[in-house]
Formats: C-alpha cells, sequence, structure tokens
C-alpha cells in the first residue's frame, strides 16, 4: 500500500515539474491582463490566440479612428485639398486646433486623426467625405457589415461617448486585421513623427504618434489608442516578427502597455511563419503529344507559406499532374497543382504553370501529304 502511495506520489511530482518547466503549456491562461476586455489575434487567418471577454459589447474611445481611416482612405484621393467646415472646428476632445476654411490634403488630416488622435480632424475628413458626421457613420457601418463585424455600430468619426457607438476587443481585432492590409493605412499607423501646414503655410504643426509601443517594442506598427471616461484606456496594438503578425487589443485596461506586451510575447512564442514552397521549387518535364515537341517544364509560379502555431509536423506533398498533355500548350496554362498535408490536415496548394507553348503539330491535307512526298 505504501508503495502505491508512493509511487503516485511521485508521479504527481514528476507531472507537476514538467508543467512548471514548459513555458507555453496552459502559458494564455497564466497571462495577466488587467483589461476588462481583451483579445490577440493572428492576423492573416483571425486565429484568436488569447481572449477574455473578447465578444462582449463595450465602448471603443479613440480606436474608433481605425474605421475613420480605412473608410477615407478607401474612399478619397489622398492629395485632395480638403477645405475644413465650421462644423468640423473646436470639437471636443484631443485636437490639432483647425482654423474654418483652413486647406489641408486629405493624406495630412489622416496623419492627425491617427497620430495625434485629433477629434477635429475626424469630423472634417467625415464632412468632406461624405457631407456630414451621419453620412460618414453610414458608410463606417456599412463597412462594418462588410468585414462581417458583428457586434460593433458606429455613431461618429472620433469615438466620443455615444450609447449606439460600441464594438467589441474580437471586433476590433477583425478591422485591425482588415485595414493593416492596406499600405497606406500601415504606412500612417506607423509612423512616429510628421510635420503637416499650420493655417495654409503661416507655419507647421508637429505630430507625434501616441503608442510608444512604436519605440519600445521590437517589431511594432501601430495601431491607436483611445481614452474616455466611460471607456477608460483602450488600446489596439500589432507587431510583425519573422512574417507573423500579430493584433492584440484590450478595451478598459488600466495598465494597457504591459497587457499588450505580454500578449503579443506570448503569440510571438507559439506561432511561427512556414514556407512550404518558393516560386520554381516545384518543377517538372511533362509528356506532350501531337505538338512541336515531345515536352514542355511546368514549374509554380507562385510560393507558399503558412502561420501556425509551433509544434512537430510532418508535411508531405500531392502532385496532381496528368501522365501526358496534348498540344498546343499556352505559355502560363495552368497544367495541374501540388498539394501540402500535415497528416490528413490540408495546408494548401500552388498552381502549376507552363513555362513555355507547345504549338501543336499543323494537319497536312491530301495534297500537302502527296507533294510533301517528292521534297
Amino acid at each position: 500500500m505504501l508503495k502505491r502511495i508512493l509511487t503516485a506520489l511521485l508521479s504527481f511530482v514528476v507531472i507537476f515539474l514538467f508543467f512548471c518547466s514548459s513555458p507555453d503549456i496552459f502559458a494564455a491562461d497564466r497571462i495577466f491582463v488587467s483589461a476588462e476586455s481583451a483579445v490577440l489575434m493572428e492576423a492573416s487567418s483571425s486565429a484568436v490566440i488569447y481572449e477574455k471577454n473578447a465578444y462582449t459589447r463595450m465602448p471603443m474611445a479613440s480606436t474608433t479612428k481605425i474605421m475613420t481611416a480605412i473608410v477615407a482612405i478607401e474612399n478619397n484621393d489622398l492629395d485632395q485639398i480638403v477645405t475644413v467646415s465650421d462644423k468640423a472646428v473646436g470639437v471636443e476632445g484631443s485636437s490639432i486646433y483647425l482654423y474654418p476654411g483652413e486647406k489641408l490634403c486629405m493624406r495630412d488630416l489622416i496623419y492627425a486623426l491617427m497620430l495625434e488622435s485629433a477629434n477635429d480632424a475626424a469630423a472634417a475628413i467625415a464632412i468632406a467625405t461624405a457631407g456630414s458626421i451621419d453620412e460618414f457613420a453610414t458608410l463606417m457601418n456599412r463597412k462594418a457589415k462588410e468585414i462581417g463585424l458583428l457586434d460593433t455600430h458606429f455613431k461618429n468619426p472620433h469615438g466620443l461617448d455615444d450609447e449606439d457607438h460600441y464594438t467589441t476587443a474580437y471586433d476590433l481585432a477583425r478591422l485591425s486585421s482588415y485595414a493593416l492590409k492596406n499600405e497606406c493605412f500601415r504606412e500612417i499607423v506607423s509612423t512616429y513623427k510628421r510635420v503637416i501646414p499650420l493655417r495654409d503655410n503661416e507655419g507647421s504643426r508637429l505630430l507625434l504618434n501616441h503608442n510608444r509601443l512604436l519605440k519600445s517594442y521590437d517589431g511594432a506598427i501601430g495601431v491607436k489608442t483611445g481614452f474616455t471616461k466611460k471607456s477608460g484606456r483602450c488600446l489596439v496594438s500589432s507587431a510583425e516578427r519573422d512574417g507573423v503578425t500579430l493584433v492584440s487589443v484590450t478595451l478598459n485596461a488600466p495598465d494597457d502597455w504591459n497587457d499588450h506586451k505580454n500578449m503579443l510575447d506570448f503569440g510571438f512564442r507559439i506561432y511561427e511563419r512556414i514556407s512550404l514552397t518558393e516560386i520554381g521549387n516545384e518543377r517538372f518535364e511533362l509528356a506532350c503529344v501531337s505538338g512541336e515537341r515531345d515536352s514542355f517544364f511546368a514549374s509554380n509560379r507562385d510560393g507558399l507559406s503558412i502561420i501556425t502555431e509551433k509544434y512537430d509536423r510532418k508535411i508531405t506533398k500531392v502532385v496532381e499532374l496528368k501522365r501526358f498533355y496534348f498540344a498546343p500548350i499556352s505559355p502560363g496554362e495552368v497544367v495541374g497543382r501540388v498539394c501540402y498535408y500535415d497528416g490528413d490536415v490540408y495546408l494548401g496548394s500552388v498552381d502549376i504553370t507552363a513555362e513555355e507553348g507547345v504549338p501543336a503539330i499543323k494537319k497536312m491535307g491530301f495534297w500537302e501529304y502527296i507533294l510533301s512526298l517528292f521534297k
């Protein structure tokens, strides 16, 4: 009996030490996050790595401006000159102190929106884009529906408190993942400092990004801070390392900067980018019938990589090609594909395309054949 008890006790100690010495096992459960609501997402797949009340509707403060920016970018010539409306001047909260009738290009207004979180810039953008704040909110909600944000509704472009202005941490991460695919948006939110004109070039304004992770976290690329008394501290951040892009969101987070560092660190520990094939790696010589040549070469014009959790895997590939092909074959014609699997799990595929064309042999008529006999 004593031997059984000692054996069981030893087994418990071994298992306990194993879990303690394995930093990534159940690590998500050990992350301390001060936020009321939070999510960590892998951007390319929208896979949720960590969440805490991520689907609870909450106010979003100035993280609203992520949607404002992407709607403005997608609906405007960014070099167009905007004449600042009287209705955009003196908006409550953070501001770059626009003047009525002042002229700025749309691009500079978006920089002011995202770096200095300027509410007057948000109003100027909305009015210039849609004619009014309400009509711009309609565009924002239409975009939210298009992206698939099911628990988000906008009433304004700046994020000042309104009962019908809300989102979830999950939806904000989805929105940010979408927006970061836009190169212009990505460039703006990753900019730390920019100078724009003041009152039609009478002077200049210095814009500084409020996102301190840009200076303190390796690979950081934005995205947006936010705060009102009702919402508390809100933060959306993103970082990229070795081809892996993560998006982190916290809503009502007293210690948001550390929350984001902890979540991003965890995500980078467990996710990686794997190259399944590079351009031209899959190359085949294929038989051709009725052509001017008996064979031709075909290969993959595109590479393929995946973002996935780190674990031991055995990747296999299945080549889907015919035994022979009939001419004519056109250059760039898709003749098959190569599929990649992890066990029984399908990972993706690349098309195999002809590197060169193969014309068909011209068929001779009866008299052409007779004449060819005498040549």
